[in-house]
C-alpha cells in the first residue's frame, strides 16, 4: 500500500476509534513526523479525506473532523474520492427503446413502455476510467436529454423532485473485451471491475439500472458489526455439521 493510502486508512481507522475526541486532527507538520513522510504526502492524504467529506480545513484554526461522521456508513471509491470538477462525462449514445422483459420486471413496466438507454465514458484528470451503460424508465423521466446525461444523474433525478433512498450494488472482476478496450483505450484483456447498480427511490421504485466497467478500481467502506447476523451464521454452521 502506498504511503498516502496508508495514511488515509489509518486516519479513518483512528476517527472511528475515537482517537481524536476533540474532533481536531494534528497539524500537517505533526502528521508528517508521525508517519515519517513529507508534508506533501500528508497534504495529499488529507485532500482525499476532504474530498470524500470526512474533514474540513479551517484556515488559521486547523483540520477538523465533521460532526456525526462516525454515525454514518462510509464508502468511497476511485471515482467518489475525486471532486466533481475533476470528473467529466462524454456521452456515446442516448436512445429510446421498448422495455425488455427484464426492464418490465425491474422497473414495473409493461411491454408498450419505453426506457432510456445511454452509454457514457467517465474521464478523471484527463484519463478515461469508466464506461457506464444505463437504463431508466421513460415514464419517470419523459424528457431526458444529452445535456442531462453529461451531468450528474443523481442531480437530474433530484431536479425532477424525486428522493433517492438507496443503491443496490454488486461488484464482479473481469477482463475487458475488444469493444470495451477500444472505448477505454486499453489492451484487450486488461483487468477491470464490473459494477452493477440499481438506484432506488424513497417510494421503492427503481429509477436506474446501470453497469459500469471501471479501471484500477478501489473501494473502501466501514460497516457496523451485525451481532444478530453473526449468531445466525454460527447456528447455521453448527447445524450443518
Amino acid at each position: 500500500m502506498k504511503k498516502k493510502d496508508f495514511i488515509v486508512h489509518d486516519l479513518l481507522s483512528k476517527i472511528y476509534q475515537f482517537t481524536f475526541e476533540d474532533l481536531k486532527l494534528p497539524t500537517e507538520r505533526s502528521l508528517a513526523t508521525q508517519y515519517n513522510v513529507s508534508r506533501h504526502t500528508v497534504h495529499e492524504a488529507l485532500k482525499r479525506l476532504k474530498n470524500i467529506g470526512i474533514i474540513k480545513v479551517v484556515q488559521g484554526s486547523g483540520i477538523f473532523i465533521k460532526k456525526n461522521i462516525r454515525n454514518n456508513p462510509l464508502i468511497y471509491n476511485s471515482l467518489t474520492e475525486n471532486p466533481y470538477e475533476n470528473i467529466k462525462s462524454k456521452v456515446i449514445y442516448l436512445e429510446k427503446e421498448l422495455a425488455t422483459q427484464e426492464d418490465q420486471q425491474v422497473f414495473g413496466l409493461v411491454g408498450t413502455d419505453e426506457v432510456w438507454v445511454f452509454q457514457r465514458i467517465r474521464i478523471v484528470n484527463y484519463q478515461i476510467v469508466q464506461v457506464e451503460t444505463s437504463r431508466m424508465p421513460k415514464k419517470l423521466f419523459a424528457h431526458l436529454t444529452l445535456e442531462d446525461v453529461e451531468q450528474s444523474i443523481q442531480s437530474y433525478v433530484k431536479a425532477q423532485k424525486y428522493k433517492i433512498s438507496h443503491y443496490l450494488t454488486t461488484y464482479e472482476p473481469l477482463s475487458i473485451d475488444k469493444k470495451l478496450a477500444e472505448l477505454l483505450m486499453q489492451k484487450k484483456g486488461t483487468a477491470a471491475m464490473k459494477i452493477i447498480n440499481r438506484g432506488i427511490l424513497s417510494n421503492g421504485s427503481i429509477f436506474e439500472m446501470s453497469e459500469i466497467i471501471a479501471l484500477d478500481y478501489k473501494c473502501t467502506y466501514i460497516t457496523p458489526f451485525n451481532e444478530e447476523q453473526h449468531r445466525s451464521r454460527q447456528m447455521l454452521s453448527k447445524n450443518s455439521r
